[in-house]
């Protein structure tokens, strides 16, 4: 079976599946893993070369909508009769975990899918069982953008995720999957931590300092008690099984002494 992949969620999820050797073409966003590297690239997840995605000749397309504007991707495959489906858009890291076995079910594969898919859910049922021993949870501030500012609200992975590592995403209370606010806001809520993972921005390039220097932000809890973080974006921001890696790394964070160390490189489908 030859599969294209058009975001770079969407190859992380092909490959937990067991269907890195039949991918044969990635968008140019898909980095990981690296065996990846040397595929046909098809342009940007939200232009994608539909022209060239045809010259590849694919069996199966795995197109998205997580982002907006990638629905125009989806559009020009059915102008081209070309063969895909849409994943699902997931909220929760629960729901990350069924699109591994949605996935086997249809590309044929449904042994790795469900092999994926009890690996996964093993890893989330004891970091579960660990989140119980916790007494005080951490309130947790995740910054995708600075400015303006967007931070996840409850209907994103990332409320389960805090949740599971002993934490509370402190912009829980707003029922949607991305709040836009603003940094009065955010000092007001004085969370206990703060975790930057900007959008699309490489972690060696968003800087502590300047995020230390808005105003009053130098004496909020978590600038004093030295838990500002400047996270690996990849491990946080796809809906793919690499949140696991992300919880691992939180956990550890926030409560070293229920959580196990979180080592560089740790993936707890793959190690």
């Amino acid at each position: 079976m030859r599969i294209l992949s058009l975001c770079p969620s969407n190859t992380e999820l092909a490959v937990y599946a067991g269907l890195e050797d039949s991918l044969a073409g990635v968008d140019d966003y898909s980095d990981w893993p690296s065996s990846i590297k040397d595929l046909p690239k098809l342009g940007p997840d939200l232009s994608i070369n539909v022209e060239k995605a045809a010259d590849l000749k694919p069996d199966l397309i795995l197109a998205s909508e997580t982002v907006p504007g990638m629905e125009k991707n989806i559009e020009a495959l059915k102008e081209k009769g070309l063969p895909y489906i849409t994943l699902p858009n997931p909220t929760t890291m629960t729901e990350v975990g069924d699109i591994l076995l949605w996935l086997g079910e249809q590309t044929g594969d449904r042994e790795k899918g469900e092999k994926a898919y009890r690996k996964f859910n093993h890893f989330m049922d004891h970091y579960a069982e660990l989140s119980r021993k916790v007494t005080e949870r951490k309130t947790i501030y995740w910054e995708w953008w600075g400015k303006p500012v967007f931070t996840p609200g409850k209907q994103n992975w990332l409320t389960e995720l805090s949740e599971l590592a002993g934490g509370v995403n402190i912009y829980e209370d707003y029922d949607q999957a991305s709040v836009q606010t603003d940094w009065a806001d955010v000092l007001s809520r004085d969370p206990d931590v703060i975790a930057a993972i900007w959008v699309g921005v490489q972690q060696h390039k968003v800087k502590p300092e300047f995020i230390k220097k808005r105003p009053g932000w130098a004496s909020m809890k978590a600038v004093t008690d030295d838990s500002l973080h400047i996270l690996e974006e990849p491990y946080f921001c796809r809906p793919s099984p690499r949140l696991l890696t992300g919880l691992a790394q939180m956990a550890a964070i926030l409560h070293p002494d229920i959580y196990p160390p979180y080592k560089d490189g740790f993936d707890p489908l793959l190690n």
